[in-house]
């Protein structure tokens, strides 16, 4: 078991998140990691469970709950964040799921799912990634809109890019992209509105441990 895997697993224990321990730790997170890197629930359970039997359910549980112990971002001075939005599809409508990325460490500070895009939505996530700073760092954004009161109303020093130094969100997003597109860009049939923020949240503070491992 690599170094980095055993601490975590050491670590999980340590905090008795699974009440239950019928099932191997080192199960769990695996089963977790590799929702997280694509694999389906079921492909994710059909796998597993030629060394032990593990349902579908449960590794959705798993990827879930974990996000509890895995560290998440800590508040301190940050130079830049760039910041973007995306869409996705939930039921029959659209979805906006927004994220701030710090530059200088490629951490993801916050990811947010809204139903509508706009000023008041951005000045809501913006409050909650300043949360994770000390200072009022610089925000890169794209030329939405939506962006400028938000930006103007927290006193916030702001530059528009396409490119440069926004590209820390567009990484994210490419790795997000393709966890997404394996469910079609669209939450699973019945998914509240809850539990896609359960999601995102989980898949960030995976993100963020995947990142320090690179």
């Amino acid at each position: 078991m690599q170094p980095a895997l055993k601490q975590l697993v050491d670590y999980v224990k340590s905090t008795k998140v699974f009440r239950r321990n019928k099932k191997n730790v080192e199960l769990k997170i695996l089963a977790a990691l590799l929702y997280f890197f694509g694999l389906s629930l079921r492909k994710t359970s059909n796998y597993l469970s030629l060394f032990e039997e593990i349902s579908h359910e449960s590794v959705r549980i798993y990827y879930h709950r974990l996000k509890k112990v895995l560290k998440q971002p800590r508040k301190k001075k940050r130079r830049l964040i760039a910041i973007d939005e995306t869409k996705l599809k939930l039921e029959r409508k659209l979805i906006f799921v927004w994220t701030a990325v710090d530059v200088d460490t490629d951490e993801c500070l916050a990811i947010w799912a809204s139903e509508g895009r706009t000023s008041f939505h951005a000045y809501v996530f913006l409050k909650e990634v300043l949360k994770y700073c000390e200072n009022k760092p610089e925000v890169v954004v794209d030329r939405g809109f939506w962006y400028l009161w938000a930006l103007q109303r927290l006193r916030l020093k702001y530059r528009h890019e396409t490119f440069g130094e926004r590209n820390a969100v567009e990484r994210f997003f490419s790795r997000f992209k393709e966890r997404t597109k394996r469910f079609w860009n669209r939450f699973p049939f019945r998914s509240s509105f809850d539990s896609v923020q359960s999601w995102l949240d989980s898949f960030m503070a995976f993100y963020n441990y995947w990142r320090c491992l690179s």
